[in-house]
């Protein structure tokens, strides 16, 4: 990995798990504390990496530069430290140190346990999901305000205000009593989706697929997966999904950047071992009685790892949409069942399902009317085209929309 990659990679990695472990050492009230250690560090590594060589271990770097500026705030604020975690002790005369464990377990537990801490129900759903991506993702500001479709003020309020409701609760970083547990993984489990739609279609960053942010999620989830309380069919529902996307990865880019639409993709490039997990996450999240979305959009995504373009593949699918619809409507959801509606019965029929949603300002809608509109009438085809140019926001889309212009000449 080139040296100007590394740090941002080992950002996404490396910030929320250090910032867990120094959370659980601190206490919830003091993650401003965890977050200004762990980002200092990082600013010093950006500082120095650059002027000198790369230390042989970068991440045990990162964790020796975040243990000594916690010693070192410690030592400033004795009296801070004689309150919190009886993991911080007294060698002697000498001064406080903390006794951080940096092992894959440690690791492992702090952030799921940091998880359900910030999905506490003393704060609202959507700011449990947005300060679940700042400190557990190293989302910024901005990237998250890109996924609610807000700004960033609102967002940096949000946070803020879940942050202080969190300290002055006095909530404790452990895993929920088992009566708790289901209704803080659902919001626990909508970060996780987001955190990996973000990656799968990036709008926040000019780019449209980033696997880093997609790999985060489905480590997160299958976290999860792996804790007896947590491992929900619901959770398993999720990751299925997130395999069946991710094995389509490799063949959804070309060299140059650009995506390639389904239709056009080369399915020998489909990752079958992922394929074969999530059909295995997929039979595991069947036990139980309770239907989520994950469910209905892990098996929609099975279907479309069948690249057969036959009937009974887009009649199922479409089911599945309605189903979806039902259970919780979205306006992507319904643009995609108009496709589907469009592969199983007609593009007719589609069109008049498609004009009906009015998503004027989405240029996904553009698209696919113009799609739609192949074989019906050209100058609308042109027309929403040109809408959809004009409405896209990474250059990804604008190419892909200025190839088909250029096709129709």
């Amino acid at each position: 990995m080139e040296q100007q990659e590394l740090i941002p990679h080992l950002f996404r990695t490396e910030y929320r798990k250090i910032v867990s472990v120094l959370c659980k050492l601190f206490g919830i009230g003091h993650i401003e504390t965890a977050e200004d250690i762990v980002s200092d560090t990082f600013l010093q590594a950006a500082e120095t990496w650059g002027l000198k060589d790369l230390p042989k271990n970068p991440t045990a770097w990162l964790y020796a530069v975040s243990k000594n500026k916690a010693i070192d705030f410690l030592r400033r604020d004795k009296t801070f430290s004689q309150k919190i975690s009886p993991e911080i002790k007294q060698n002697g005369s000498s001064e406080p140190e903390p006794e951080i464990n940096w092992s894959v377990k440690n690791f492992s537990d702090s952030q799921l346990q940091m998880m359900f801490a910030v999905c506490h129900p003393c704060i609202p759903a959507e700011s449990q999901i947005g300060l679940s991506l700042s400190i557990l993702c190293g989302f910024g500001v901005e990237e998250i305000a890109d996924a609610f479709l807000s700004n960033r003020e609102t967002i940096y309020k949000r946070i803020a205000r879940a942050k202080e409701k969190l300290r002055t609760e006095k909530i404790k970083i452990e895993i929920p009593p088992s009566s708790e547990i289901n209704n803080r993984l659902e919001n626990v489990l909508t970060t996780l989706y987001l955190l990996f739609s973000e990656g799968y279609y990036s709008t926040s960053q000019n780019t449209t697929l980033r696997k880093d942010l997609c790999v985060e999620a489905m480590r997160l989830c299958l976290m999860l997966t792996e804790h007896e309380q947590t491992d929900t069919p619901a959770a398993n529902a999720l990751l299925s999904l997130m395999c069946f996307h991710s094995s389509r990865f490799e063949a959804r880019m070309e060299q140059n950047g650009e995506i390639i639409l389904y239709e056009d993709q080369d399915d020998n490039l489909w990752n079958q071992e992922l394929i074969g997990r999530g059909e295995a996450y997929l039979n595991k999240a069947s036990q139980g009685t309770k239907l989520s979305k994950y469910h209905i959009e892990a098996a929609i995504a099975y279907w479309h790892t069948h690249k057969a373009d036959t009937k009974e593949k887009w009649e199922n699918i479409l089911q599945l949409y309605n189903r979806l619809l039902q259970l919780e409507y979205s306006p992507t959801a319904a643009l995609n069942r108009t496709y589907a509606l469009s592969k199983a019965n007609s593009k007719e029929e589609a069109i008049i399902e498609a004009e009906k949603l009015q998503l004027t300002t989405d240029h996904l809608y553009h698209s696919l009317l113009a799609n739609l509109y192949e074989s019906v009438d050209p100058q609308k085809v042109k027309t929403h085209l040109n809408t959809a140019l004009q409405l896209a926001k990474t250059d990804t889309d604008k190419k892909i929309i200025e190839k088909k212009l250029r096709e129709m000449v």
